[in-house]
């Protein structure tokens, strides 16, 4: 894999050579952009309003717009002078609980890996203490052109630096949630419903996005048509939904009828 990034991380006065690496990649099935007129291919131009003309991407750079619409030019070697620490050092601020931090801050996740034989004993030594006493390293770090904040987390014995969303970028929800009252007992049946439906074996989801695409495609060059599969309607008794539900998912196990009784 190749590096994304390579710098220190360092807590208190331990220093770890480390580099990062992408732990994810997405599979997404993309779709071209067509003139719907001639279905041929649409490209995306680098355009120069000021010269009405295309320019090529040797031309292009990139610029910071002062207040009174001065535009600055910062070279790559301006961004590379950036005073900004994070750049190559991920310094630990401080160690929280991991389950103090609430996922919807969640954002990109990075391999950590020692950058040499030097960095391997306290790389370890970082990550079984982290293991061992269920706290997360809370640092800030500048990947590609962008400052975060980040844990850094144990997982399956590699240290995991997994960025956050910065407090600013959470939205507020307003007034989505309901209002709606509830009784004892439809919590009690709801609980065992959650309860009926434990476990799920999350190696055997995949994706069929891509699989019903290429049905779509298939259909439309045969001139066939698609069975969409049936929408189920909810059942308007909300206590009837559930106990319903509950004699499904023990038929489905084979533990019980369909039709047997619900209890608690």
């Amino acid at each position: 894999m190749k590096a994304l990034w390579s710098g220190t991380i360092s807590f208190a006065l331990v220093a770890i050579p480390a580099k990062l690496y992408a732990a994810t990649e997405e599979h997404a099935v993309r779709l071209h952009e067509i003139h719907v007129a001639d279905n041929s291919r649409v490209e995306h131009r680098r355009f120069c309003r000021s010269e009405g003309r295309e320019i090529p991407y040797e031309e292009v750079g990139r610029g910071w717009q002062t207040p009174d619409g001065r535009v600055v030019v910062l070279t790559d070697k301006d961004l590379a002078h950036l005073p900004l620490p994070t750049k190559r050092v991920a310094e630990v601020l401080g160690f929280v609980r991991g389950h103090d931090i609430d996922p919807i801050s969640y954002g990109q996740p990075y391999y950590v890996g020692p950058d040499g034989p030097s960095a391997d004993r306290p790389y370890t030594l970082l990550v079984e203490a982290l293991a061992r006493t269920g706290y997360v390293g809370v640092c800030k770090i500048a990947i590609r052109s962008r400052e975060r904040v980040a844990l850094l987390r144990p997982r399956h014995g590699l240290l995991i630096c997994q960025t956050l969303l910065w407090q600013d970028e959470l939205r507020e929800p307003g007034d989505l949630a309901p209002s709606a009252p509830v009784t004892d007992r439809e919590l009690e049946i709801t609980e065992l419903l959650m309860r009926e439906l434990i476990g799920v074996e999350l190696r055997e989801l995949h994706d069929d996005y891509g699989h019903a695409l290429k049905q779509l495609v298939t259909a439309k060059v045969s001139g066939g048509e698609l069975v969409e599969p049936p929408t189920p309607a909810p059942l308007a008794d909300l206590m009837a939904a559930l106990e319903q539900s509950i004699r499904a998912a023990r038929a489905e196990r084979g533990d019980q009828p369909p039709t047997a009784p619900v209890a608690t």
